[in-house]
């Protein structure tokens, strides 16, 4: 599988940072990194909320500030792999710190924008450093508890992940309103330079000794297929398929993907070691993963749309009812990590998925009139699926590579998440735009009109959606299922 592969070092085991780390200590650190998954998780979130008053107030359009939001998704996506690479051959704590640093440096310039353009330019400035945060957040994770404990701490940091993503909007509309939209990133500030000062303190230099150069040119490469690919999937469901600008995007992104994996595959010191995906485990875990989030995301869109449009319901009331799934996801998460240090973590992510599954499917039989009771409970399952899903997922994933490459599989692990929101949502918008469009239609021909008619076609392009998200949980599950266990002999950290 991986021994052969004369890239891949063992790693030195009487040197290892597991022997090394006080139990003090590891709480220390796991807590340090925890801060740092939140930030940057919860920045991709809070700033949703402002855009309204961001727009106002440098007077620009809807289309021009979402480039804020955009700005920030694809500089992390595109650069991902590559921080993982640098943190095998220079550090992950080195990266990590270097993250706190350029994230709270956008962040104060963030705030200081006196244009919508130094806005959205140091919104990606912000995107770097929260890119390396996200990308050696597991690595440092996986490289310094025991494997026995890996898996509830992962939780841990998915629990930091569905905060910020839950009180990011509530954070973010409060600071707005009171502070001005300006202190959602000067928030940033006092809480970045502690973490920084905290993770100097405690997390250990874990470098794995390799004295091979950095792939400059492959990055690049790298950078712009991904960049070409993930800009047309966030934009097309507002200017079409068809659109020649969507288009000659695509046509780049796979040229430049097809460079990379050609050049990759010659070189000695590649940038991504392709011999990772003939591990089953490591491809069908991320695999699975992506398809988790594109699932996930393509009701996470909708929902929203469904309480306060159709249901007519209160921004905050929606608010209270869509935590339900994040709440659930945060209590089960640790739970999931702490038995899937114990049992095959194939069955238990498996199980997972397959429950995320049926609330999917679920939440495709709701009509307009369905109880809110009923709605909060499937969102319960679904949440209750996830959690139990992701955090023996990741731990399995990071298990199955050898702690020379444990940057690249903890940053696979963010890239597949961010690739998997910009498909879902994506996904999203086309399918229920275009069942939508169609319905409405056909549908005065059955005799509906005004209120039913646009009720009947929202619900109806909704259920369509959520049977192709229920459709990408099966093959999550499938994924999951074929990957096979996590023995000795792939447990290489």
């Amino acid at each position: 599988m991986l021994k052969g592969n004369p890239l891949i070092k063992k790693p030195d085991l009487q040197n290892s940072p597991e022997l090394k780390t006080s139990p003090g200590k590891k709480s220390h650190i796991l807590i340090v990194v925890a801060i740092g998954t939140f930030m940057s998780a919860l920045d991709s979130s809070i700033v949703n909320i402002s855009l309204p008053k961001i727009s106002s107030y440098f007077s620009v359009n809807i289309t021009t500030v979402e480039w804020v939001i955009l700005s920030y998704l694809l500089i992390i996506s595109s650069l991902l792999l590559t921080y993982g690479r640098l943190g095998d051959l220079y550090g992950h704590n080195r990266i990590y710190k270097l993250g706190f640093i350029i994230f709270t440096t956008g962040s104060v310039l963030c705030a200081l924008s006196s244009s919508i353009i130094l806005l959205i330019l140091f919104r990606g400035l912000q995107a770097v450093g929260a890119g390396m945060l996200m990308a050696m957040g597991p690595a440092i994770i996986t490289l310094n508890v025991p494997v026995r404990e890996r898996g509830r701490s992962l939780g841990i940091i998915a629990i930091s992940v569905s905060i910020a993503l839950t009180i990011g909007p509530v954070i973010g509309g409060l600071l707005t309103s009171y502070f001005g939209w300006q202190s959602i990133f000067l928030i940033n500030i006092p809480i970045g330079i502690a973490a920084f000062i905290w993770s100097y303190k405690v997390i250990p230099y874990t470098k794995i000794k390799e004295s091979v150069p950095f792939d400059y040119a492959g990055a690049l490469l790298l950078f712009l297929a991904l960049v070409c690919i993930i800009f047309p999937l966030s934009y097309a469901d507002k200017v079409g398929w068809v659109n020649p600008i969507i288009i000659v995007f695509l046509v780049a992104g796979v040229i430049f993907l097809l460079l990379f994996i050609i050049i990759e595959r010659k070189l000695k010191h590649p940038m991504f070691d392709f011999s990772l995906f003939k591990n089953r485990l490591f491809s069908m875990g991320n695999l699975s993963l992506l398809f988790n989030f594109m699932a996930q995301f393509l009701l996470t869109l909708l929902i929203p749309f469904y309480l306060i449009e159709l249901r007519h319901m209160q921004e905050s009331i929606a608010g209270l009812i869509l935590i339900a799934s994040p709440i659930i996801v945060m209590i089960v998460a640790p739970i999931a990590g702490y038995i899937s240090d114990r049992v095959d973590t194939r069955y238990l992510s498996s199980g997972g998925m397959a429950i995320t599954t049926i609330g999917l499917f679920l939440m495709s039989t709701i009509k307009s009139d369905t109880k809110i009771l009923i709605i909060i409970i499937y969102l319960i399952v679904i949440g209750f699926g996830i959690g139990t899903f992701q955090t023996p997922n990741n731990s399995a994933i990071m298990g199955a590579v050898p702690a020379s490459r444990c940057g690249v599989a903890s940053s696979m692990l963010a890239a597949m998440r961010n690739l998997g929101m910009v498909l879902g949502i994506t996904l999203s918008g086309t399918i229920f735009s275009s069942r939508y469009n169609y319905l409405k239609r056909i549908l005065p021909k059955e005799g509906l009109s005004g209120v039913a008619l646009n009720n009947g076609a929202f619900i109806g392009a909704m259920q369509l959606t959520l049977i192709v998200a229920t459709f990408l949980a099966v093959l999550a599950v499938f994924a999951s299922l074929v990957r096979g266990p996590l023995n000795k002999k792939n447990n290489q950290i």
